[in-house]
């Protein structure tokens, strides 16, 4: 690591710890010309989640967009924020885990419903109607139908 003070490429680690998030190493440096310490940070790399849409456009994964779409879906319901934080939290490890630089909004769709049905049963058919486009009545009782099911089976 170059010395910000005397532009030095050597020096040695005096100190590492994380951060207070643990998302970062913090580490104190000592330049081996100069002897003057500098603190760095050190992060994992990783390459930005896209998202490829029904229509074949291709967006960048946004967490936020993905957590504000729950939220509406468990409106008025008993799940907090903190709940669907972690139920993100899980969609984005999952496809952070699957190695996949893409996913399409169709496995992003399942993943949320899937999560939703563990939370709360209404926010999961909110959910579940406007992304499957429920056409009509006979549509969404089938779906009620299959949850029933699931249910009691």
């Amino acid at each position: 690591m170059k010395c910000p003070f005397c532009g030095n490429p050597d020096s040695k680690v005096v100190d590492s710890r994380p951060t207070e998030d643990g998302e970062r190493i913090r580490r104190r440096r000592e330049c081996i010309a100069c002897q003057k310490r500098f603190t760095t940070f050190e992060i994992i790399e990783t390459t930005p989640i896209m998202v490829k849409k029904k229509d074949g456009s291709i967006q960048a994964f946004n967490r936020d967009k993905l957590l504000n779409g729950m939220i509406k879906s468990c409106e008025k319901r008993p799940v907090s924020t903190q709940d669907l934080e972690k139920a993100v939290d899980r969609i984005e490890y999952k496809i952070v885990n699957s190695l996949k630089s893409e996913v399409s909004s169709i496995d992003l769709g399942e993943m949320v419903m899937e999560e939703l049905k563990k939370l709360d049963e209404v926010a999961y058919v909110r959910f579940a109607s406007v992304y499957r486009q429920f056409s009509d009545v006979n549509t969404f009782l089938e779906e009620l139908n299959q949850l029933m099911k699931k249910r009691n089976g």
